[in-house]
Formats: C-alpha cells, sequence, structure tokens
C-alpha cells in the first residue's frame, strides 16, 4: 500500500548525491507519492478545443499544480524517472533527449535494454521537430494560412507522413501509438529507439499526462511504471509497490479509466499492420483512409515479430504482465466452472487459489470475508478528448473498486474475484485483480478468459493475458 501523499512539494534543482550502506552498496531512493488534479490546470486552445492546434497551460497557486510543477522540473534536471497517470496505466516518465534519463528507466525497471520505449508527446509541434530537427514551429505555423484546410491541424508539406494524418486527427489525443521513422541524428536519445530505425509516438489524452509533459518542456520516454514482466499499474499504489525505493516521485491522480496500454501501428510498410492491440481496435482502423487493408503482426505468446533482434515495438518480444503466481487462464468456450480446475491445483500442492471471474463463472458459494482492493486516491484520471470522437472529458472516477471474497471451498482457501461483465470493465479491472492476488499470497490463479473477436477491448484484454499464463485451456 502506498503511504500517505504529500501535500506540499518542493522545486528540484539538481540530481540528488548517491547514498550507500555500509555495505558500499546503493542506498534505496525516497519514494514520495504527490497528489494531483485537473481542477487546478487552466487549458486554453487556439482553436475550439482541440490538443491537435497549439494549446497552451496555466496553473493555480495549489499544492497540487506545485507537484506538477516540482515533478516537471524533475524531468528537467533529474536523471531519475517520475510516475505518472494516463488514461490507459501509469507511465514511468523521463526526458526522451536524454540518454542518462532514459538509462534511469531501464534501470528502475529491471527493464532488457533492446525493448524500445514509447514517446508521449503534447503537441504536434513537438512531434515534427522529432521527426525532422529542422523543423521550426516558430516559422510554421498550424493556423489557417498554412494548414492544408483552415480546420486542418495538419502542414502542407508536414514532417508527419500522410498516412497517419486520419488516425491523428480520429484518435488523438488517445490510446493509439504510431510508427515514425528516426531521422539521423535524431534530438532523441539513442535508448529509446533500443538500435530500431523507427521510434514509437502518441498523445495522450489523460490532461494530467499532457499538462505534465507540456509544464517539462521535453517529449517523455515512458512504459508502464512497473518492474519488467510485472501487471502493468493501473494506481499510484501499484507503482509504489514494485518501484518503491527506485525511483523519487509518483504523480497520483486517482485509477486509469482504460486499463490496458496503447494500441501500436506501423503505417510505414504496406499494408499497414497493428503490432500490439489495445483499445483502438483493427474494425476503427479499417475505417480511416489509406488503413483498409491493415493487417496484424502481434503475437499472444511470448515472441513476436523482430527486426535485427529486437522488437519492433513495447510488449512484442519478452513475457509481460505476470504476477508471481502461475496464472491458468481458460479460454473462452471451455465447458465447466472454475470448481474442477480449483481441485487439480490442490492436488498439486496449491492451498490458496484466486479465481477471477468475468462472465459465466459462478461466484464462490459459502461464508467468508469480504474486503475492498487500494484503489489509489479515489479520483480518476481526467481525459480529454479530441473534438472528433465526441469524448471530451471523462472521469474515470467511476470505476468499481474490485472485492475479494475469501471461502474455504474443494479442499483450499479460495479467493473469488469479480471484474466484469463488460469489456471495459474486465479491461479496467484484469491488472489489477492479478495483482491484488498476488499480494494475497495464492499459488495459483484461474482466470476467465473472454471471446476475443468481440472487439478491440476483448483482444486486447486476451493478448496480455496469454502474456501473463503459465498455462492456457482452451476448448
Amino acid at each position: 500500500m502506498a503511504p500517505q501523499a504529500d501535500s506540499e512539494s518542493s522545486e528540484a534543482s539538481a540530481a540528488p548525491a548517491v547514498t550507500k550502506n555500509s555495505n558500499g552498496e546503493p542506498s534505496p531512493l525516497e519514494t514520495r507519492v504527490l497528489p494531483i488534479s485537473t481542477s487546478d490546470l487552466t487549458f486554453s486552445h487556439s482553436v475550439d478545443s482541440s490538443f491537435l492546434h497549439p494549446w497552451t497551460l496555466s496553473f493555480s497557486s495549489t499544492h497540487s499544480a506545485q507537484n506538477l510543477r516540482a515533478a516537471a522540473s524533475h524531468l528537467r534536471s533529474v536523471p531519475t524517472p517520475v510516475a505518472f497517470p494516463t488514461e490507459t496505466v501509469y507511465g514511468l516518465a523521463a526526458d526522451a533527449t536524454s540518454s542518462a534519463s532514459v538509462r534511469s528507466i531501464f534501470a528502475a525497471k529491471q527493464r532488457p535494454a533492446d525493448n524500445p520505449l514509447i514517446v508521449h508527446i503534447a503537441t504536434l509541434d513537438q512531434l515534427r521537430s522529432l521527426v525532422d530537427p529542422s523543423y521550426a514551429p516558430s516559422t510554421n505555423s498550424t493556423d489557417s494560412a498554412t494548414s492544408t484546410c483552415p480546420s486542418s491541424p495538419f502542414l502542407p508539406a508536414d514532417p508527419i507522413p500522410k498516412i497517419y494524418h486520419p488516425l491523428i486527427s480520429k484518435f488523438w489525443p488517445g490510446p493509439l501509438t504510431i510508427l515514425l521513422p528516426l531521422p539521423s541524428p535524431s534530438p532523441l536519445a539513442p535508448e529509446v529507439s533500443a538500435g530500431q530505425h523507427t521510434f514509437g509516438a502518441r498523445m495522450p489524452s489523460s490532461a494530467l499526462a499532457l499538462a505534465l509533459i507540456s509544464a517539462s518542456d521535453r517529449p517523455i520516454a515512458a512504459p508502464s511504471a512497473n518492474a519488467s514482466t510485472r501487471p502493468s499499474p493501473t494506481t499510484a499504489a501499484h507503482v509504489y509497490h514494485d518501484l518503491h525505493g527506485r525511483i523519487e516521485l509518483i504523480l497520483d491522480g486517482g485509477p486509469c479509466a482504460v486499463g490496458v496500454e496503447s494500441t501500436v501501428v506501423d503505417g510505414m510498410c504496406e499494408p499497414p499492420v497493428v503490432l500490439r492491440p489495445g483499445r483502438v481496435g483493427m474494425e476503427e482502423l479499417r475505417r480511416c483512409e489509406g488503413w483498409g487493408e491493415v493487417g496484424r503482426a502481434w503475437e499472444d505468446r511470448e515472441g513476436g515479430e523482430r527486426v535485427g533482434g529486437g522488437p519492433r515495438a513495447p510488449g512484442m518480444k519478452y513475457r509481460h504482465y505476470a504476477p508471481r503466481a502461475k496464472v491458468v487462464l481458460v479460454e473462452a468456450g471451455v465447458d465447466g466452472g472454475w470448481e474442477g480446475l480449483v481441485r487439480e491445483r490442490v492436488r498439486e500442492g496449491a492451498r490458496r487459489v484466486g479465481i477471477v471471474r468475468a462472465r459465466r463463472w459462478r461466484e464462490a458459494e459459502g461464508s467468508g470475508m469480504v474486503d475492498g482492493t487500494d484503489g489509489g486516491n479515489g479520483g480518476g484520471v481526467d481525459t480529454v478528448g479530441n473534438g472528433e470522437n465526441g469524448e471530451g472529458l471523462a472521469n474515470g472516477a467511476g470505476i468499481d473498486v474490485a472485492k475479494v471474497k475469501e471461502v474455504q471451498r474443494e479442499g483450499c482457501t479460495v479467493l473469488d474475484m469479480f471484474i466484469g461483465p463488460s469489456n471495459a470493465d474486465v479491461a479496467r479491472g484484469l491488472f489489477s485483480a492479478l495483482r491484488e492476488l498476488d499480494q494475497r499470497g495464492v499459488d495459483a490463479m484461474l482466470v476467465e478468459g473472454i471471446d476475443d473477436s468481440e472487439g478491440e477491448t476483448a483482444a486486447a484484454v486476451m493478448n496480455r493475458l496469454r502474456k501473463a499464463a503459465g498455462e492456457c485451456i482452451k476448448a
């Protein structure tokens, strides 16, 4: 559980001195949790409420706004990462142009060095300067005089490849990452692309994430803020559990609304492909100009497509999303419930078995303790829409807190969690459920799968589950 969030903070100005214990080993960092809220931020837009056109940010003088300022200053001046909320999962942020800062992400997560990072940007001009380092925003405005049409955010000779314009217009800000050519020389630290000739970028729809990027005035490299291979974090408490002592700051903006990472697409090949499934699905992509033949290039098991031995996008090569206890995934269409599977685990020596129910499985009957999990600061990550998809402001505070029912059944202790019934509910609750059962010391977890043909969210959920599972039971 995370400690009480700090109510005050001070500006970071210099890298902290490295202290060592009596054995000569580096001492753990002091990890602070700072609450932040969008109520202390004001966004001013040049065109309607669009984040695809130039916009500015102003702060109030509250402690929450001071915390965000402190985190932004830390990103500019201290080579240790900052955990922050996005609409998908919590991210671990560092200045994407600084090798020392980016290396600190890999060190904190214990992440393999050949696993590339996604760059998070707050404006299209920021992205243009990464694709074309010679681009000068001051002389290339996206106003009506230079855009392809008065309402378009794109330039006549835009450095951003045209294949992505329909996707950016429809899905940004939002949970979609696009793969772009890496210029030579590149302003990005070489560790970001991990030896690839491309880099991934997205504009998050989390208002807090956009504010942090804008205030830091840096493109931010950010994978999920968890220890490598562990379930992704959807609350500040999850981040603290994995990374306390390894990082200095966690911004707590409440639970994440989506719960699975962004969709990753590559439009630089013919036909374009989806490298990692997420909230934006293939059918939605196929309705966009130039994406009618988009294909699938991901693997649901450990492995994935690689170039030169490295993965083209995060989540393709290594084991991911796995708790310490063995996960047994029961695919949709398998007859029967969980009872017989629990008995099998008992015969293997299990004494505590977790079950994660989505729709069909029955609740574990019998008297037992029911209590809740830690949902962070009780708020939710506010997200912004781009005007076209009609989402506007959407608050994640309505996410139900998962409950755990502990009963004696089938010769062992059964810990029952229900995270359904909708695909969106399952996506939001999946990583929290895996983490909660792991912390309660189960010997195995039985997870009820959903039909991955039901849409983009179901496909993303099952992709993560198959990577986390030590055993899959199929119909």
